[in-house]
């Protein structure tokens, strides 16, 4: 398959996975989260910063499910064959990252490069935000980052700029440095602050895959280090080791010289239509599997007369009659603990309820039903 065509297909498959978290998160803020995944649902790092509370309690953290685990166990395979071929050929933020690239490329004519001496000790900062978020959500048992995140505040953009801002203010300031960032700096969030792609570049150090490059046959045109997201001279190297490199493909498929540069698994050549291919297929055949035997899961299980919850597990998305049934608690008793009147109708979602009560809160009911 020419060059060209594969490039169009990578983009393809990153379109088409933004617009499925980007409907699946709008319908989850507008509709409810018993039907439509949360960002967070959708997100590998949601598992990793839970994974501690799996370890010693069995239990998710609040908004991750068994789907999200199953996530995180898909990418960290691929960080192990292909490197970091989820942040080049499936994150969804990093391809909002890319298409404002594109723009900011229209607009300026360039991509700009911090020097050396600022870009370097900056990319380390990204382990920095790895540690201090698995640390702080080991700790407190949540999801710690959530308000500091742009991808979070992205998500939540359905309910509105206000919203958003007053919910996630730095999380919204973030997300507006990101796409600034990225109309100047390929892949700006990527490569400075994102924990999630400083983890795949941990495990990826230990992968055997590699692109590798024929000095026999290179011209040293240049144009790998110009496609490059990440910026690595991949012209200068022999083997590509960074544990920048997101495997993308794009320096391989840039290259007019054939098998110059190549992705090699144990010393064998593998062609990026067939890199994207099995990619893909390890990422969506995992998820497909795991939901054919009912493993996956990325929203709750509807409340029925056999589910028994704790007032801590309470969620805005559940209804009135929703919380009476799963805490076994007469339907006039839980109107009378959350001070709501009978008017109010038995179905209205708890995070609705403010329609009615203005001073009504999710987490002042919790507490009421203790």
């Amino acid at each position: 398959m020419k060059n060209n065509l594969v490039k169009s297909l990578r983009y393809v498959i990153l379109a088409a996975i933004l617009i499925f978290v980007t409907i699946q998160s709008y319908l989850h803020v507008t509709i409810g989260g018993k039907d439509y995944a949360s960002i967070h649902a959708l997100c590998p790092y949601g598992a990793l910063e839970s994974l501690y509370n799996l370890s010693f309690s069995g239990t998710f953290i609040q908004k991750i499910f068994s789907g999200t685990f199953i996530l995180f166990g898909l990418t960290l395979i691929l960080a192990l064959i292909f490197r970091r071929s989820f942040c080049g050929l499936i994150c969804p933020f990093g391809t909002i990252q890319e298409l404002f690239g594109k723009l900011g490329k229209k607009l300026f004519k360039k991509r700009f490069e911090l020097p050396k001496k600022i870009d370097n000790p900056l990319r380390y900062l990204k382990y920095v935000v790895l540690f201090i978020t698995l640390y702080y959500s080991w700790k407190t048992a949540g999801l710690w980052m959530s308000p500091y995140d742009p991808w979070t505040a992205y998500g939540h953009a359905g309910e509105g700029l206000n919203s958003i801002i007053e919910e996630f203010p730095i999380g919204s300031i973030l997300l507006l440095i990101t796409i600034i960032g990225s109309m100047l700096y390929d892949r700006f969030f990527c490569k400075y602050l994102c924990p999630m792609g400083a983890f795949y570049g941990i495990v990826s150090k230990v992968s055997p895959g590699k692109i590798t490059r024929d000095e026999n046959t290179c011209v040293n045109c240049g144009l790998c280090n110009k496609n490059c997201p990440v910026n690595i001279k991949v012209s200068e190297s022999k083997v590509i080791k960074s544990a920048e490199c997101l495997n993308c493909q794009s320096c391989i498929l840039s290259c007019p010289m054939k098998d110059t540069l190549k992705f090699k698994f144990f010393g064998k050549g593998i062609a990026p239509i067939t890199v994207i291919i099995i990619v893909i297929s390890i990422f969506f055949g995992g998820i497909g599997i795991t939901k054919l035997t009912n493993v996956y899961q990325t929203t709750p299980a509807p409340i029925t007369s056999s589910t028994t919850l704790n007032p801590e597990e309470i969620k805005g998305y559940m209804s009135i009659e929703d919380v009476s049934t799963a805490l076994k608690i007469d339907l006039k008793e839980v109107y009378k603990k959350l001070n709501i009147p009978t008017t109010v109708p038995k179905e209205t979602k708890l995070k609705d309820v403010k329609n009615f009560v203005p001073d009504f809160e999710v987490e002042t009911a919790r507490e009421s039903l203790k």
